[in-house]
């Protein structure tokens, strides 16, 4: 079970996810202590291993630096759930092995706080507190497979043996 924390707003950048100043290390636990601290200074304090963030459209907008993935995978977030992705922020969090699940209106249908629950292979996410299930286009079989590898080069490693 995963807590949500909904940001209910379009256009989330990476410079909001992990802020340029913090970008002088890979360190995934260094960069998660700041991690969606330029939006939401408590995010680090309340987010518990396995939460979910849910926004808008355009998820991880701005610029391409897999730093923005690295923080929320130091941070432990477990996915995150958006209308929409720039489309190299959905492609590095594959292949830094975190899954991005898109849903249509995400934010009006999880509330901040809810609890819930996701099935990546079915799609599913049940919305416990709201006592609903939501469905989504899980990812092709593939990205599921470098995301379990722990990202692409980890993959491509596995894959070569």
């Amino acid at each position: 079970m995963a807590k949500a924390h909904v940001y209910k707003r379009d256009h989330i950048n990476t410079d909001e996810i992990i802020p340029a100043r913090y970008l002088n290390t890979d360190n995934m636990a260094e960069l998660a202590a700041h991690c969606m601290e330029d939006l939401d200074t408590n995010f680090v304090k309340k987010c518990k291993p396995g939460d979910c963030i849910v926004a808008g459209d355009d998820f991880g907008c701005g610029s391409s630096r897999e730093h923005a993935v690295w923080a929320l995978q130091g941070a432990k977030v477990g996915a995150v759930i958006a209308n929409s992705f720039a489309r190299i922020f959905y492609r590095n969090c594959i292949n830094c092995g975190f899954y991005p699940i898109e849903l249509e209106d995400a934010a009006g249908k999880i509330n901040d706080g809810d609890e819930i629950e996701v099935d990546y292979k079915k799609g599913v996410i049940t919305n416990i507190t709201r006592e609903i299930e939501l469905t989504f286009k899980p990812l092709p079989d593939f990205a599921i497979e470098i995301i379990n590898d722990g990202g692409l080069l980890e993959h491509i490693k596995k894959s070569s043996h």
